[in-house]
């Protein structure tokens, strides 16, 4: 609620005929929606029209009537098929003027790169009278908020805003945290804090962790606390949400419960991701890792060195998908193979533990499985898989089965093996009952 004693009403508009196309992933929807709800504030509506002027135009003017924020994504470059910018304009009836700092942007842009700045690109130095530029420091286009009062057909309600952002994740992302949430916060304040705290589970599934945490969370829950799940491939988030002043006090209270419950499933909290957690752990304990990696094609070396700083602790990366690959790069035995196949207890284990000395390592993971669709047999099913945790402790082997698609096959098992390295990076750090 706002101290005009009505909730701010947002709603989302994309624009680009490749979203509806299907040609690229459109991952605002989720990213801006998640920036709005951490911070209290929710989107009523969302909405992806074509690049046609009309269809811009119409979704925008139908949106000013309900909406007290109006956020659009893309068509704000230099090409033909970029029009939201004019027909926003238009629509608020506000004529568009150069505004020669953002040339001056757009060429320091390109000078970064040793590159000339092409004529074409001036168009994105127009600007509609009255706006607020948001500077693209990631990009050429730059963002707009518009005030939109009065707005069309709605009068005699609070003033509006109309906030347009480029298309690109890389370009919208920090433009976003920058300017767009602070503008937020100081023309529609919320009447009352709002808080929230993320753990990140794995290895436990939504409907398990709710039966666990229910009951004992159930008086915190009563005094207005609220508990919300969001499950993904290999993991599943566990969210506390409060209002009001002692909204923090009281979630702090509810937090115990949560970790005594599921703890050993808990990763993180917030956005960390699983490959965050475990370079942060080997980083804090001056561990190092190497990996040996078989249906998961390098996967997991990949998730390891998205990781700033992995470097520190990520030693090498073994992709040994043929067996001759595995017999001479990590010292697999011809024998173990021959008797107990590729897929098998024993060969994770000789993949663990030779990817460790190889490496020189304090700790070795090992992958070995069947992808599917082909490569099953009686015994071993497609998503079968072996994964191999070697240490100075000695080797443990666990087996799954992820009857799935490749690629989630290939994702869910490299969760599960960074899970298995960090439950025991966990246990290896935890003080003594």
């Amino acid at each position: 609620m706002t101290p005009y004693g009505d909730p701010v009403v947002i709603e989302l508009i994309n624009t680009g005929a490749e979203l509806l196309l299907g040609r690229i992933l459109n991952t605002h929807q989720q990213w801006i929606c998640r920036q709005l709800s951490d911070r209290g504030y929710e989107v009523q509506r969302q909405l992806t029209v074509d690049d046609s002027a009309s269809a811009i135009e119409a979704a925008v003017a139908e949106a000013l009537v309900r909406a007290d924020v109006v956020i659009t994504t893309g068509g704000l470059g230099p090409t033909c098929d970029d029009r939201t910018r004019e027909r926003v304009a238009a629509l608020l009836g506000r004529r568009l003027v150069h505004r020669e700092e953002v040339v001056d942007q757009i060429r320091a842009y390109f000078a970064r790169f040793g590159r000339p700045m092409p004529e074409r690109t001036k168009v994105e130095a127009l600007v509609p009278e009255g706006a607020t530029i948001l500077t693209n420091a990631h990009g050429t286009a730059p963002g707009l908020a518009i005030p939109a009062n009065p707005r069309p057909e709605a009068e005699d309600r609070r003033p509006a805003w109309v906030i347009q952002l480029p298309g690109p994740p890389r370009e919208l992302r920090p433009m976003f945290t920058e300017y767009v949430l602070p503008l937020l916060e100081r023309e529609f304040p919320l009447s009352e804090p709002h808080f929230s705290r993320t753990w990140r589970t794995s290895g436990i599934g939504e409907s398990f962790l709710e039966e666990r945490l229910e009951g004992p969370l159930r008086p915190y829950l009563e005094k207005g606390l609220d508990l919300g799940f969001c499950a993904r491939v290999g993991e599943v988030e566990v969210r506390l949400e409060a209002r009001g002043a002692d909204g923090a006090a009281r979630i702090a209270a509810a937090a115990p419960v949560i970790e005594a419950e599921v703890g050993e499933s808990i990763f993180g909290e917030g956005d960390e991701l699983l490959e965050m957690a475990v370079v942060r752990r080997l980083s804090s304990m001056g561990k190092t890792v190497a990996l040996a990696e078989s249906c998961t094609g390098g996967l997991l070396a990949h998730r390891l060195t998205n990781v700033p700083g992995c470097s520190s602790v990520f030693l090498a990366g073994y992709v040994t998908y043929a067996n001759a690959s595995k017999c001479r790069m990590l010292g697999v035995s011809e024998e173990t193979l021959r008797e107990n196949g590729a897929v098998s207890e024993a060969v994770a284990r000789e993949m663990a533990e030779g990817a460790r000395e190889d490496a020189g390592a304090d700790y070795a993971l090992a992958i070995t499985g069947i992808a599917g669709p082909g490569g099953a047999t009686l015994n071993k099913p497609v998503g079968t898989v072996y994964m191999a945790l070697s240490s100075a402790a000695g080797t443990v082997v666990r087996h799954h089965l992820n009857a799935l698609d490749r690629e989630t096959f290939k994702f869910l098992t490299t969760q599960q093996a960074m899970m298995m390295l960090w439950r025991e990076l966990s246990r290896t750090t935890r003080p003594p009952t």
